[in-house]
């Protein structure tokens, strides 16, 4: 059960009434619906497919399947940039790592009071795939590992469920059994307000970039997990970027499953044009088509009259950015004292990621860009891989028609006569810009600095290599783009450029030689399209990646890539890490009044088998009472912080704002309400019989709040 249908009950009335006399609206007074809505995080174990880190590492040991990953850390490294490609002209690895001794992460104070010398290492897979049998790992395999907990925290997209998993490793340690679970959804989502991976903002302060903080870590070990510390700002740019794409997913699978209808023939036409434009933008490397009429008629305008119908407010999508934050700002040096130490480690209430985060840009159906945007992202779900094998298929067909494009050409021979300098154009928005070296007074290649067609296509910096014999007056070329063909923005190759030039005369032609491929790609789909498979490849589901390309390539007469990670299908069940429990509910168990009162607000994310957040509300009567009392002080200030005014907070309150709505509230509701009061006098009057007075917030707040007893006791 999602905690918003927990408490579907409690707002229907209200609800209700308020649609029967809402009048009717301007567009921009109505608000905008949200892609992923934070008080929502759905079931914590996927109904469909499974995490790409579980396909990942699966492994067969006879007529068992589980999920493995090697220890050490380094070897899970390893084996994650084996699957990738490696960049020739970068020292980057294939997947980025930072490394973050003062972080914000749940597990922050795990390695208290030596964070320099167990830093957590934060992993962003950024690269493709290297091969068609590894999954499409890029933007959506992120990793965070801290040695003193032994814990793994995995996000990995589930492509059949259409959304990032969150999961633990845990006894990921020399000599333990790791064993891997689903996380509790309430405890991620709470700071993961997308249900996708988050980052900070630049100057990333926080990470080794900050020469600071890799100066403290150089002072400790010169490498960590095989990380130098001393690294600049490009990998925890690279990073970054990863994550912003990354929470783009989800808007794109909203927009695929939703935007173009449901299930009628016309809403899987429409579907069917979309991925057509995705393919389109991934051969031309990412030009912009434009649409023709049959695709406005057909995708376009159906999907605006949706979208609108849908979400007249337009479509608001995650923020994956966090502020940045400098741990040290201000450090003359690294103190010896534990506690001056463990003081560095709080986070003020404006850095939190609790904090709820401005939404994004709206998505709007009718503004200029919307449909380029979509297209765009849907392009993220083509793989290196099946781009590459697509481009194979297409260069070999012979059943392909050649379209011709002349255009009039000024070419200019240099003093030396060494060299032509065209500049051909025509008023239809053809151009060819560039220079042709000569050899014996013949052209012998050249460059191409600019290539523009109508239709959009725009190409720069084009290698142009003789085909057959030239003469002092013509010559065939072909261009090549990193060694293949460079393609129009409709997906078509540009296979010849013929050039000619009158003896002595300085205006010359080029011809353009189209090789119209993408018309094979079209005819394919349509097949599809009047297939039995249309229903479940371009129905409202998530966008199904595999099966559309297998698909694809066997109607194009291709062998289909081999599937991926088969032992991963016979996994036994997925398992979380302890029974999760809803937000605004009560356990049946929960006879104990005080137990009562505290587990609506307090057990969604402090009721697990995972001590980070604190689980004080785990365990037997006795014992939850017992860790009640040892975290009352740090309770007392959570709960007051609803009294302060946000600007001046020292720490967020609990429950986290974002989480709000799943208990029928906002926080002013929160501030004024009676529950929250009760728990207040509660905590206050555990505080009371411990100290003989009155709690005062500033006075327990002088030392900072992670001087303040822990919520747990010690083991």
């Amino acid at each position: 059960m999602t905690l918003r249908k927990a408490f579907l009950a409690m707002a229907l009335g209200t609800v209700g009434a308020f649609a029967a006399v809402m009048p009717a609206l301007a567009l921009e007074a109505v608000p905008p619906v949200r892609v992923v809505d934070p008080a929502d995080p759905g079931e914590h174990l996927p109904s469909v497919g499974r995490s790409l880190f579980d396909q990942l590492f699966a492994v067969s040991r006879g007529a068992d399947v589980e999920v493995d990953p090697p220890f050490p850390f380094e070897a899970l490294l390893s084996r994650i940039d084996a699957q990738l490609q490696r960049d020739p002209d970068s020292p980057l690895p294939p997947a980025k790592r930072v490394l973050i001794p003062l972080g914000r992460s749940l597990q922050r104070s795990a390695a208290a009071p030596e964070y320099f010398a167990y830093p957590r290492v934060v992993v962003a897979v950024d690269s493709p795939s290297a091969t068609a049998a590894t999954p499409l790992l890029k933007d959506r395999l992120f990793i965070g590992y801290q040695e003193q907990s032994a814990v793994l925290e995995v996000i990995s997209y589930n492509e059949a469920a259409g959304r990032f998993e969150f999961q633990l490793v845990k006894d990921y340690r020399a000599g333990g059994k790791p064993r891997v679970v689903y996380a509790n959804r309430n405890i991620c989502f709470a700071c993961h307000q997308n249900g996708a991976p988050i980052f900070s903002r630049a100057l990333w302060d926080e990470t080794n970039a900050n020469p600071a903080v890799a100066a403290l870590l150089l002072a400790t070990r010169e490498r960590f997990y095989g990380i130098p510390p001393g690294r600049g700002i490009d990998v925890p740019y690279a990073i970054d970027n990863a994550t912003e794409r990354a929470n783009g997913l989800a808007l794109t699978q909203r927009l695929w499953r939703d935007g173009c209808g449901g299930k009628q023939p016309a809403a899987q036409r429409c579907r069917a044009g979309l991925f057509a434009a995705a393919l389109r933008y991934a051969l031309s490397g990412g030009q912009s088509w434009l649409p023709d009429a049959r695709f406005e008629q057909m995708v376009a305008a159906p999907l605006r009259r949706e979208a609108s119908r849908r979400w007249p407010g337009g479509l608001a999508a995650g923020n994956a950015d966090i502020p940045n934050r400098n741990p040290l700002q201000g450090l003359v040096s690294w103190p010896a004292d534990s506690a001056a130490r463990v003081a560095y480690s709080d986070v003020q209430a404006r850095f939190d990621p609790l904090l709820p985060r401005p939404q994004q840009p709206v998505w709007h159906a009718d503004a200029a860009g919307a449909l380029q945007s979509l297209v765009a992202g849907l392009a993220e779900f083509v793989a290196a891989a099946d781009r590459r094998q697509l481009v194979k298929v297409l260069d070999r067909s012979a059943a392909v028609g050649t379209r011709r494009i002349a255009v009039a050409c000024r070419i200019d021979a240099s003093p030396a006569a060494s060299r032509w300098v065209l500049r051909c154009a025509a008023p239809a928005g053809t151009l060819l810009a560039g220079t042709l070296s000569l050899r014996a007074g013949r052209p012998a290649g050249g460059r191409l600095t600019r290539l523009m067609l109508p239709g959009g296509t725009a190409l720069n910096d084009l290698e142009l290599a003789p085909v057959g014999q030239a003469t002092a007056t013509a010559a065939s070329l072909q261009p090549r783009a990193d060694g293949q063909l460079p393609r129009t923005a409709g997906g078509d190759a540009v296979s010849v450029i013929d050039i000619e030039r009158p003896a002595g005369g300085e205006q010359g032609e080029a011809t353009l030689l189209i090789r119209e491929e993408f018309a094979l790609v079209q005819q394919a789909l349509e097949r599809l399209l009047a297939g039995p498979e249309a229903a479940s490849l371009f129905g409202p589901t998530p966008l199904p990646r595999e099966k559309l390309f297998a698909a694809l390539f066997a109607e194009l007469g291709s062998r289909p890539p081999p599937p991926c990670c088969q032992a991963a299908r016979r996994l036994p069940a997925p398992q979380l890490a302890a029974p999760a429990v809803v937000a605004g509910q009560s356990s049946a168990s929960a006879s104990d009044p005080l137990l009562r009162a505290f587990q609506p607000y307090c057990a969604a994310c402090h009721q697990s088998a995972e001590t980070f957040p604190p689980n004080f509300l785990q365990g037997s009567a006795a014992e939850v009472t017992a860790r009640l009392r040892h975290c009352a002080p740090r309770l007392y200030v959570r709960l007051a912080m609803a009294d302060v005014a946000p600007e001046q907070r020292a720490k967020t309150p609990m429950p986290p704002e974002s989480m709000l709505p799943a208990f029928a509230s906002d926080p002013a509701s929160w501030r004024g309400s009676p529950l929250r009061a009760g728990l207040l006098a509660q905590v206050e009057q555990w505080l009371r019989a411990e100290t003989g007075q009155a709690p005062q917030l500033a006075a327990m707040l002088a030392g900072g709040y992670e001087a303040l007893r822990p919520c747990l006791p010690p083991r």
